[in-house]
């Protein structure tokens, strides 16, 4: 069971990688993981929808992936 507060109370942060024009933006908690280790990650065309949770490696991984341009939407 997850301890995770609700992630639509956190305060949330647009990727500076967003494009900015309504599209393909992907926010986070910076705060929530500063105070946790856990990195969340959500769409923000979809703020009530699912966050993606990662811990410090998987959330290196995550990133690195899509600065190669292995994820795509």
């Amino acid at each position: 069971m997850s301890s995770t507060p609700n992630p639509r109370a956190m305060r949330w942060v647009s990727s500076t990688y967003s494009d900015g024009q309504g599209g393909q933006c992907v926010q986070w908690a910076p705060d929530h993981a500063r105070a946790t280790g856990e990195f969340l990650v959500r769409d923000s065309k979809a703020p009530a929808g699912p966050a993606l949770a990662f811990d410090g490696d998987g959330w290196g991984d995550f990133v690195s992936a899509l600065k190669r341009g292995e994820l795509s939407g």
